[in-house]
């Protein structure tokens, strides 16, 4: 993969990115632009590419050509370490550790001070549990977790793949409240989901299917260019432009 110094006011841009896996195209030709201090939702069906786009922009995917810049560096370039925070699809976590003990074991590692566990764990909405072990805790309260172990250094960009998966109403709709806090106050969010109600909630989208991206435009245009009354039916819309073309 080749790398430039793009466009400051991105906080991620790629040109003609592809990452091909056993002998298949997982991602193909993928051009796009994450401006900063927003939220942007990467949505697709499961299989499209989302989780490989996400682990290519924070330096973990391998075979990964075209040209790809994270915050005007290349992506995964040692620099980068602080300043992205990343949330896996599975809580990446310690079930034996309290949620307190969890968090500031991060804290530590990205050199953050040590009231800063504290107001990360009070920001996910368990400070209630927070000398609970994780073991103990619901699936979506250990993903909460591993929220609040990324935002623990204070990230300028917050990469997160599936992070409302299996949360209830009232905690998905607090989760995105947060991410937009988190977005007035500078930082930017990058949030895949295959939900596409999610998609009204977002600064910016991303779609993708079959690994190649399908639109870079925000809500109101998607409804607007596809005349569809919400985000699935005019995510339908453009797959079938796109076939008959």
């Amino acid at each position: 993969m080749t790398h430039r110094m793009v466009n400051d006011t991105a906080a991620i841009e790629a040109r003609d990115v592809g990452v091909v896996r056993g002998g298949h195209h997982v991602l193909v030709g993928i051009d796009l632009t994450v401006p900063r201090g927003s939220v942007v939702g990467l949505l697709g069906p499961s299989g499209s590419g989302k989780s490989t786009l996400i682990r290519a922009v924070v330096g973990v995917q391998q075979r990964v050509s075209g040209d790809l810049t994270v915050l005007g560096e290349p992506a995964g370039s040692p620099g980068l370490r602080r300043r992205v925070g990343y949330v896996t699809q599975a809580p990446s976590v310690y079930d034996d550790l309290t949620v307190m003990q969890n968090v500031e074991y991060f804290a530590r590692i990205a050199g953050a001070p040590g009231a800063s566990a504290a107001d990360a764990v009070a920001r996910v909405d368990l400070a209630d549990r927070a000398h609970s072990r994780v073991a103990n805790l619901s699936g979506g309260q250990r993903s909460r977790v591993s929220l609040a172990a990324a935002l623990v250094g204070d990230p300028d960009l917050l990469v997160l793949d599936e992070p409302t998966v299996g949360l209830d109403p009232v905690l998905r709709r607090d989760l995105w409240d947060l991410f937009h806090t988190l977005a007035d106050a500078g930082r930017t969010l990058l949030v895949s989901s295959h939900v596409m109600d999610e998609a009204t909630r977002c600064d910016r989208l991303l779609l993708l299917r079959a690994g190649r991206l399908v639109a870079d435009t925000t809500p109101d245009d998607l409804l607007r260019t596809t005349g569809a009354p919400d985000a699935e039916r005019a995510f339908l819309a453009l797959i079938d432009r796109q076939q008959a073309s």
